[in-house]
């Protein structure tokens, strides 16, 4: 917590006017991240996809589905738990904090790829929390707004 000079008086995440470069080009890095987590996980899928279909002679790839989403589940919350970034986010600089200001526990990091997920599965869950990330004070997506986490720049250790 010592890395940010104030605290927003509700939260203790950095105050997005006092505190600018924690928020500086956040909703362009979470989109250059997401589309490089997506990248990982259609190419992890296939191939898994593909070594589950050869070994069970054509019949695993009827699971594709299923796969996409253990992988994508699997890929979003072991990340996120273990890092409060996915590896998108960290090459872009950024992670994700609670209202506390802290990392991401294991469970808010399931709670999050969940709803993140189920919002995804839909057009308009994707523009909503797009929407959401370029105007709202903290850069929240809508799973960010419902748990209270926001995405920010790294602090420098």
């Amino acid at each position: 917590m010592d890395h940010f000079a104030r605290m927003h008086p509700l939260h203790d995440l950095p105050h997005p006017e006092h505190d600018t470069q924690f928020y500086d080009g956040v909703p362009l890095k979470r989109l250059v991240a997401w589309l490089i987590d997506f990248t990982a996980i259609v190419l992890a899928t296939v191939v898994a996809t593909l070594a589950i279909g050869l070994l069970t002679l054509g019949l695993g790839f009827a699971l594709f589905p299923a796969i996409l989403f253990l992988v994508t589940f699997l890929y979003r919350w072991l990340t996120i738990a273990g890092s409060s970034a996915t590896p998108g986010m960290m090459l872009m600089g950024i992670e994700l904090r609670s209202c506390d200001g802290h990392r991401l526990t294991p469970v808010i990091a399931a709670v999050h790829t969940g709803i993140f997920m189920f919002l995804m599965a839909s057009v308009v869950g994707w523009i909503g929390t797009a929407v959401s990330i370029w105007v709202t004070r903290y850069n929240q997506g809508l799973p960010d707004l419902l748990l209270g986490t926001t995405a920010i720049n790294r602090p420098l250790n």
